[in-house]
C-alpha cells in the first residue's frame, strides 16, 4: 500500500536528538507573544470599530474589547487582533528568533511607554477602573494555546530553530511547555481550585469521554495515512488525549478538598522523583521496548504520575491566589493575587535551578519533578505578567482571546487536524524561508478565524 506521507522517516528524524534552549531564551521568546497581547489591550479605547459595541456585550464583560454586532465588523476586529498578535509570534518563532532577547526588551519598553502614556492621559473614570481576575487568566489561557497551536506546525519547518522543538531526553525547548502548561492552565481554573464540588468518577469518565475518543481517533488517523510519529514523546500509541484524560480520571477518584491537593501532589511528584532517580528514569529514556501495552507507551504511562502531580499542585494555587481572596475588595484582591502569583513563579523558578543543578535535570519525556516546578515558573510568571495591566487604566482583552478562551482544546484539535493537511499535502522540509512564513501566516489566520466566527455565532466545544 503506498504511503500518504512520503517523507515520514525524514520528517521524525528531523524532530529528534535535539537538546534544547536556555531558560533564559525560552523567558525572553515566550515573552514576545504576552507583550503583544497586552500592546493590543492597550489600544482598546482607540479603536473606531469599538463604537459598535452591544451593551449587552459590556455588560457581560468589560474588561472585553466591544464585540461588534454584524459579522464583517466582528471580522474586522479579529483580522486586528491577527496583526497584532500573530504576526509577531510567527516572525520572532521563525526567521527573527536570534533577535528574542532584543525583541522583548524593545518590547518591554514600548509596553511601558504605551502604558505610561496612556495612564497619564486617561479621563478620571477610567484611572481606578479594576479589573477582573477572570480576564487576566483568560489572557494566560489563550497565550499558551495561541504558542502551542503555532508551534506543533512550525515545528515541521526549517526556519523554525531545532533548539525551540521538543527535547529527546533532559533539557527544554520552547515546546516542552506544551502539555505541561495545558495541564496547569487547566488545573487553576477547575472545579477543585474553585471549590466546587467535583464530578464522582462515572461523570468524570462520562465526561473525559471525547477526550478517550479524540485519543484513538488520532491513533486511527496517524496510522491510517502513515504520519509520523515521535515515538520518544509518549511512546507508540499514547498521546496528550490520554494523558489529558487519565488525570481527569484520577482527580476524580480521589477527591480531596483544594487545600489539601498542593501536600497530595507533592507527595506523588517526591515519590515519583525518588523512583526515577533510583532507575526508572533509565528505563524511560532507553530506546528499548518490549510488545507489552506499557512498555510500547512507558513514556505517556508513567509521565502520569507527574501531571497528575501537576494538577494538584495547580489545583491548589489557584485556590490559593485567586479563590482564598473573594472576601476582600477587588482592588486588595488583585493586588494581593499579584504578589502571591510573582512571589510564588520566582521562588518555584528558584527552586527549578536548585533541582536542575543537583537532583536530575528536566525532562519533560518523564514529566519529572523538575520539569513540573519549572512548568510552574513560567506559567505563574506569565500570568503575574498579564496582571500588570491592572495598572494600566482602560485596556480591555481581545476579541480573538474571548474566542479562543470559548474554544480552547477545540482549537488545538482544529489546529492538529490542519497541521497534519499541510504536512501531507507540503514537503515541509524543502519548502523555502518564504514560502513558509506566509503558510504559517496562513495557517494561524484560518485557524483563529474560524475560532472567531464559531465564538460569533455561539458554538461551544467544551468538554474538559
Amino acid at each position: 500500500m503506498a504511503s500518504f506521507n512520503t517523507s515520514k522517516q525524514l520528517k521524525e528524524e528531523f524532530v529528534s536528538n535535539l537538546t534544547g534552549s536556555s531558560f533564559s531564551k525560552i523567558w525572553a521568546l515566550l515573552s514576545i507573544v504576552p507583550i503583544s497581547m497586552v500592546l493590543r489591550h492597550l489600544t482598546s479605547s482607540f479603536r473606531p470599530i469599538d463604537c459598535y459595541a452591544t451593551d449587552k456585550s459590556l455588560k457581560k464583560d468589560d474588561d472585553l474589547i466591544g464585540a461588534p454586532k454584524n459579522l464583517s465588523a466582528y471580522f474586522a476586529t479579529l483580522i486586528v487582533d491577527f496583526l497584532f498578535i500573530l504576526i509577531p509570534m510567527t516572525l520572532f518563532f521563525t526567521i527573527l528568533a536570534d533577535w528574542a532577547y532584543i525583541g522583548s526588551f524593545l518590547g518591554f519598553m514600548l509596553f511601558f511607554a504605551a502604558a505610561a502614556a496612556k495612564r497619564f492621559g486617561s479621563p478620571p473614570d477610567l484611572e481606578h477602573r479594576i479589573h477582573s481576575i477572570r480576564s487576566f487568566l483568560t489572557s494566560y489561557r489563550v497565550s499558551t494555546m495561541l504558542i502551542t497551536c503555532f508551534c506543533i506546525l512550525a515545528v515541521d519547518f526549517r526556519i523554525f530553530p531545532r533548539e525551540n522543538a521538543k527535547t529527546e531526553t533532559y533539557g527544554t525547548g520552547l515546546m516542552d511547555l506544551g502539555v505541561g502548561s495545558f495541564v496547569f492552565a487547566n488545573a487553576i481554573v477547575s472545579r477543585q481550585a474553585r471549590n466546587i464540588q467535583s464530578m464522582n468518577w462515572k461523570s468524570a469518565l462520562k465526561s473525559t469521554g471525547p477526550l478517550i475518543l479524540l485519543g484513538f481517533g488520532r491513533i486511527a488517523s496517524t496510522t491510517g495515512v502513515d504520519y509520523q510519529v515521535h515515538v520518544g514523546e509518549y511512546g507508540v500509541h499514547w498521546n496528550f488525549f490520554f494523558t489529558l484524560a487519565a488525570v481527569s480520571i484520577l482527580t476524580s477518584i480521589i477527591n480531596i478538598r483544594p487545600k489539601y491537593c498542593g501536600i497530595l501532589g507533592s507527595v506523588i511528584l517526591i515519590g515519583y522523583q525518588s523512583w526515577l532517580i533510583r532507575g526508572l528514569n533509565v528505563y524511560l529514556l532507553s530506546n528499548e521496548r518490549g510488545t507489552d501495552i506499557i512498555s510500547q507507551n512507558k513514556e505517556g504511562i508513567f509521565s502520569i504520575f507527574g501531571y497528575w502531580g501537576l494538577y494538584l499542585v495547580g489545583v491548589q494555587l489557584g485556590h490559593y491566589i485567586f479563590v482564598g481572596n473573594n472576601s476582600q475588595s477587588a482592588s486588595r484582591s488583585n493586588k494581593a493575587a499579584f504578589i502571591k502569583t510573582w512571589l510564588l513563579g520566582i521562588l518555584t523558578g528558584l527552586l527549578t535551578l536548585l533541582l536542575d543543578r543537583h537532583i536530575e535535570r528536566v525532562s519533560r519525556r518523564m514529566c519529572n519533578l523538575t520539569y513540573v516546578t519549572w512548568i510552574a515558573s513560567l506559567n505563574l510568571q506569565l500570568i503575574g505578567g498579564f496582571m500588570l495591566t491592572d495598572y494600566i487604566p482602560g485596556s480591555k482583552i481581545s476579541a480573538l482571546e474571548e474566542a479562543f478562551n470559548r474554544n480552547l482544546l477545540a482549537s488545538f484539535v482544529l489546529a492538529n487536524i490542519f497541521t497534519g493537511l499541510v504536512n501531507l499535502t507540503t514537503d515541509t522540509l524543502s519548502t523555502s524561508t518564504i514560502s513558509a512564513i506566509f503558510l504559517l501566516l496562513g495557517y494561524t489566520f484560518c485557524v483563529s478565524m474560524i475560532i472567531g466566527i464559531a465564538d460569533f455565532y455561539g458554538i461551544r466545544l467544551k468538554f474538559w
